[in-house]
């Protein structure tokens, strides 16, 4: 046996007799979620009277079982340490207030100097393994140069749970972005199919129904400004560039999105000279259930300073 393996030894009760046994065991192990589980009983991790089960065993009670756990592998990305604003942490998930320009997953071009570079330095030890790797768990991402808010899961259990709450949309997002022009009305819901572009797939792009994914935003002006405004989005879905795609598809793209829109007639020079190069958004609030209290919380980011000076630039 490997070092560092811990064994533990459960037996099915009454409440699980019938069970699939990936199921069984997750009811057992809270502290596992059931794919975990699954991945385990397949590596055959999982023996019952000297044998390796297969997860969709029915299982009966008084049924005992013996689970080796592997020590998590250590994540591909280093460590680093790079300064963290934390919004809320605790021994399940971590919540951080992240700057503008700074990326969120290590990729091609961006190795290194990452929100996950620095969670694994902040909380080395504290991974107990996401799918078996001593990794912080990105259940959501938001663009490298959009500021504020998201959840990162630091155990297996707590990752599952969060990633179930976005899938059925359960997650309360509210962005601020400072648009073009004012909406009219002010506000409203862009409800469309996002997907690709066909012209550029660096893009995402508003597509006839049924192609790409379902997209769903509701908007509402918060504050007239000139020749623009300070709009809140919130997302009822979380696509990619969500809100970037569908505020120019209305035809107010985000101030600084060199991407889905340009900079107008009047703005290039006060942009410039306040060298403000992204997009205007921020993911102000954020509310979730935490997965394994089940307490309801929510926190909230001011506007960052960049953001708060193009405002005072622009009040009318």
């Amino acid at each position: 046996m490997g070092a560092g393996v811990s064994i533990i030894e459960t037996t099915i009760g009454e409440a699980q007799a019938g069970l699939r046994l990936d199921r069984a065991l997750a009811d057992l192990l809270p502290d596992l979620s059931r794919e975990r589980l699954k991945a385990l009983i397949l590596e055959g991790q999982v023996i019952t009277d000297g044998r390796s089960p297969n997860p969709s065993m029915k299982v009966a009670a008084g049924q005992s079982f013996t689970i080796a756990l592997p020590p998590p592998v250590e994540a591909e990305a280093v460590a680093q340490d790079i300064p963290l604003s934390i919004a809320y942490e605790d021994a399940e998930l971590i919540v951080v207030d992240k700057p503008a320009g700074l990326v969120v997953h290590p990729a091609a071009g961006n190795l290194d100097g990452t929100l996950v570079n620095a969670l694994l330095h902040h909380c080395r030890g504290q991974l107990s393994g996401i799918g078996g790797v001593a990794r912080p768990g990105i259940v959501h991402r938001i663009d490298k140069d959009t500021s504020g808010l998201l959840v990162v899961a630091k155990t297996d259990k707590a990752h599952e749970g969060l990633a179930r709450q976005f899938k059925d949309h359960s997650i309360d997002r509210l962005y601020a972005a400072i648009v073009y022009g004012v909406p009219a009305p002010g506000k409203g819901t862009v409800d469309t199919w996002i997907g690709r572009s066909d012209a550029d797939r660096k893009k995402m792009a508003v597509h006839r129904e049924g192609r790409g994914k379902h997209a769903v935003t509701h908007y509402r002006t918060m504050e007239r400004l000139a020749g623009a405004a300070l709009v809140e989005c919130r997302l009822e879905t979380g696509r990619t560039h969500q809100v970037r795609v569908h505020m120019a598809h209305i035809g107010h793209p985000l101030i600084g999105d060199q991407v889905y829109g340009r900079d107008r007639k009047g703005f290039k020079s006060i942009l410039e000279t306040m060298g403000f190069k992204r997009q205007a958004l921020h993911a102000k609030a954020l509310g979730f259930i935490h997965p394994l209290t089940g307490e309801s919380l929510r926190f909230e980011s001011v506007l960052p300073a960049d953001m708060q000076e193009l405002l005072s630039q622009l009040h009318v």
